[in-house]
């Protein structure tokens, strides 16, 4: 979970010169906010530790979690700009 998450996708779309793509948006996000991106592996780690051997739940890696969250939020900003 990204707090300000709206605000941080905002700034980072607007430090993107041109047209952009999700791996774009991705890619300045943990340039911007390493401190984030940071929180979110922690997270990733001590979810698979807590798991109990033999358990699965699907988890996203961090990396696919991000992007599918930039690109909803894309998405959303997309029909909302219209």
């Amino acid at each position: 979970m990204i707090i300000n998450q709206d605000e941080k996708f905002h700034k980072t779309i607007t430090s993107i010169e041109g047209n952009y793509q999700v791996q774009d948006v991705f890619n300045t996000f943990i340039a911007l906010y390493p401190e984030d991106w940071k929180q979110l592996k922690i997270n990733y780690s001590k979810f698979n530790r807590s798991k109990q051997f033999g358990k699965t739940i699907p988890l996203p890696k961090p990396e696919v979690s991000l992007k599918k969250t930039i690109h909803a939020w894309l998405l959303k900003n997309k029909k909302t700009s219209k």
